[in-house]
């Protein structure tokens, strides 16, 4: 059993962590004490500015929590005697758009200040020399989701609750998403074995689904069929174009982001710890719509 120590405990995979991993949490860390670790063997940094699509966050703010906190705790992980070190970085770090598979060997262009600042911190670790015995890992997870999580997962959700067609039928594209399961497991895994060499990983679901699909997937967790229009994309397209000149909700940025692709590959992690995800992609979604009914 190893000791731990943890910063972010109180988000949403920060609580998920703890569910698991309670009896052998040693610390959790409190603002200005991040280099109190003490003799933890395993340090899990989850603390981070989230990315705020409303766009209202203080641009400082970014790089002062997904930076410079970094930074801090794995300078104070470097000075302990702890031997693992895992933090949440994202595939925002890399690209905010994706054309085919993003892979760890995709040269990083990213374009939001969340996803430079947590960048920033992966070049920061990977500058230092890792001493010889101890274990790095910086994680990149696309969307995670889960019970208890309150994203986009969330809206998409109240929209067919309200019985109101998905206009958008039209439109095919493939996403990718990361089941809090999954998430965790692999956490197990790199605490508990000595044998996954150090590096960065993507983290995701083995199957990357559409927006139809997971509309599915909410309908059949309500016990109802879903409603999806077909309507033509040059129709929806030119009323895009309207909404850009008129600022109504359904603009060009907003189709563009409902209806694009961004498909994750997670060979490499796979690869490394050589078993396969516990929880599918379908399975891990219909569990997250199902924990949505009780709210």
């Amino acid at each position: 059993m190893s000791k731990i120590f943890i910063t972010g405990s109180s988000g949403f995979v920060g609580t998920s962590f703890l569910n698991i991993f309670n009896n052998e949490i040693v610390r959790l860390s409190s603002r200005g004490q991040e280099s109190k670790i003490d003799d933890a063997e395993v340090v899990i940094h989850l603390a981070g500015k989230a990315h705020d699509l409303k766009k209202t966050s203080a641009i400082k703010e970014y790089y002062h929590v997904n930076t410079e906190l970094t930074k801090n705790v794995f300078d104070a992980f470097l000075a302990s005697d702890a031997k693992v070190f895992i933090t949440l970085s994202s595939v925002k770090a890399v690209a905010d758009e994706v054309v085919g598979l993003l892979t760890e060997e995709h040269l990083p262009n990213p374009i939001t200040h969340y996803g430079k600042s947590k960048l920033l911190a992966e070049q920061y670790i990977f500058s230092k020399e890792i001493p010889e015995g101890r274990r790095v890992y910086i994680l990149r997870p696309c969307m995670i989701h889960g019970p208890g999580n309150k994203g986009n997962l969330n809206l998409l959700y109240k929209l067919v609750s309200k019985n109101i067609p998905w206009p958008l039928g039209a439109f095919e594209n493939k996403r990718s998403f990361c089941s809090i399961d999954n998430l965790m497991f692999i956490f197990k895994e790199l605490i508990e074995r000595e044998d996954i060499p150090s590096g960065i990983y993507n983290v995701a679901d083995d199957e990357p689904l559409s927006i139809n699909e997971l509309i599915g997937l909410i309908a059949q967790s309500q016990n109802r069929k879903p409603k999806v229009w077909n309507i033509s994309k040059s129709l929806i397209e030119k009323a895009a174009r309207i909404g850009d000149k008129l600022h109504l909700p359904l603009n060009t940025e907003r189709l563009q982001k409902l209806t694009s692709s961004y498909v994750v590959s997670n060979a490499k992690i796979k690869a490394a710890i050589g078993k396969p995800l516990p929880v599918s992609s379908r399975e891990g979604l219909f569990k997250t719509f199902k924990s949505f009914n009780n709210k």
